[in-house]
């Protein structure tokens, strides 16, 4: 008797020490449904463009909260990077996708795969939730090219150095929930006075004819009514995207394929080519502010070019999705319209800019995992669907982009994502957009000099990159 006793302590110890029972398992999902509050900082969407999206995330993770703070433009990167150098930062940030260069040193690449806790409700009569802890993989390289338009995977993936293998190795620094994309606002009062019926398609002699009907001067020789804003640099909105799609359209190459050397100062391909494609499109813009050529219609004396297209002063100008409800705001009985991006015609394929935000973890994060999950979850086509539907944005994914091309706001937007390009901006994207303004100034000042402004720039922006 004592002896049997005895074997059925020993199985009982057995079993006990070798986890029988999910003791092991018991322990991981403890660790897993620690309470984790997730700080996500954004800027220009309220609270409310988020909510359903952040209940149906906590139905599935009930132990994760969100807490979503939304700051000005204007006061929201001192503050983020005073908070990072406090170590009260956010986990989850926003930032244009011009920057993350740099931001790279402060970002957390995305994981190969995530690891969370799932509850999971089970049993009819006796109902009893069952938790399980589940590692998924992250989008892959290929889904990311697959899912998003194309602009994105040049945009946020990084080649870097792997500290184990010490190879060369594509990772992810942000996802996207919306791309915008340059687009052409006309006033349809000034165009039907002027007697124009059809948009411009291209930047050709129609165009600029368009415009100088569409302009007019005062008895002293003053721009009382502009055609459109081209040619300045200190009072014209996104200056600084508006050259950079017009040397792009033009055929310039903004950065050699690695991106750490600027070209747009460079002639074209080819030992007998003598032509420069981003000198002739830095040229093209400049003539509009040249009193003494035919498409003169912009000056530096004019109001900034979204109060003068408000003001029913402007007939034409180059502008985001994002800029729409301001002016609808500023003048609500404006009656324009939004036409897609006139390209340099006989082009063998269109160009458009990108301008966007993307969604990136901090590498101080405590919740790495927990922040890159939601940042997945958010940027996928359901929940993506149900923000731009609220805030009025044109789409990142391609499988969406069919569903917008009918909306009257942002349908002309959405067909310019699948060719919206951007380059690469280095370490300093507001320090290129400065040097590009003063590019401007400089080709204005002495116009025989334009080829030297631009290479001088080019060389400015270089610095940027080193």
């Amino acid at each position: 008797m004592k002896s049997r006793i005895i074997a059925l302590f020993l199985l009982f110890v057995i079993l006990l020490t070798s986890g029988f029972g999910c003791k092991v398992e018991s322990a991981q999902v403890k660790e897993a449904m620690k309470p984790v509050i997730i700080n996500y900082w954004r800027v220009w969407d309220d609270e409310d463009a988020f909510d359903a999206i952040i209940k149906r995330y906590n139905l599935v993770h009930p132990n994760i909260k969100i807490q979503y703070r939304k700051f000005r433009y204007e006061e929201y990167e001192k503050e983020l990077l005073n908070a990072m150098a406090e170590d009260r930062g956010p986990d989850i940030f926003s930032i244009p996708a011009s920057w993350i260069g740099r931001y790279k040193t402060k970002i957390a690449p995305m994981p190969e795969s995530t690891t969370l806790a799932y509850p999971e409700v089970v049993g009819t009569l006796k109902k009893e939730t069952i938790t399980t802890v589940k590692t998924n993989k992250s989008l892959s390289l290929k889904d990311l090219k697959n899912n998003f338009v194309d602009v994105v995977y040049s945009d946020v993936v990084v080649k870097e150095k792997d500290l184990t293998t010490k190879q060369l190795k594509e990772k992810v620094y942000g996802l996207p929930m919306s791309v915008d994309t340059l687009a052409l606002y006309y006033n349809k009062d000034l165009f039907n006075n002027a007697g124009i019926s059809v948009m411009p398609e291209y930047w050709n002699k129609t165009f600029q004819q368009y415009v100088q009907k569409l302009s007019k001067q005062n008895t002293q020789g003053d721009i009382i009514q502009s055609g459109m804003a081209f040619g300045s640099s200190n009072n014209i909105e996104r200056v600084a995207d508006i050259l950079s799609v017009l040397m792009m359209q033009n055929g310039a190459i903004m950065t050699s394929d690695t991106g750490n050397e600027i070209k747009f100062n460079q002639k074209m391909p080819g030992e007998d080519n003598d032509y420069y494609p981003g000198v002739e499109a830095i040229r093209f813009f400049v003539d509009f502010s040249n009193p003494a050529k035919e498409v003169y219609s912009w000056n530096d004396k004019l109001d900034n070019s979204m109060k003068l297209f408000a003001g029913n002063k402007l007939a034409m100008m180059l502008g985001y999705a994002y800029q729409l409800p301001t002016i609808k705001a500023e003048a609500p009985k404006l009656n324009f319209g939004i036409a897609k991006l006139p390209q340099i015609e006989n082009a063998a394929q269109n160009t458009n800019y990108a301008n966007y935000w993307v969604e990136t973890v901090s590498k101080k994060s405590t919740f790495q995992n927990e922040a890159w999950d939601f940042v997945q979850y958010i940027t996928k086509a359901e929940q993506a669907k149900e923000y731009l539907k609220k805030t009025k944005k044109p789409t990142a994914l391609k499988a969406l982009v069919a569903e917008q091309l009918d909306d009257m706001e942002v349908g002309v937007f959405a067909s310019q994502v699948l060719t919206a390009k951007s380059w690469y901006h280095g370490k300093d994207a507001q320090a290129v957009d400065q040097i590009l303004a003063e590019m401007i100034t400089q080709a204005k000042a002495d116009p025989d000099k334009l080829p030297m402004a631009v290479t001088q720039a080019a060389q400015k922006v270089q610095q940027t990159l080193e």
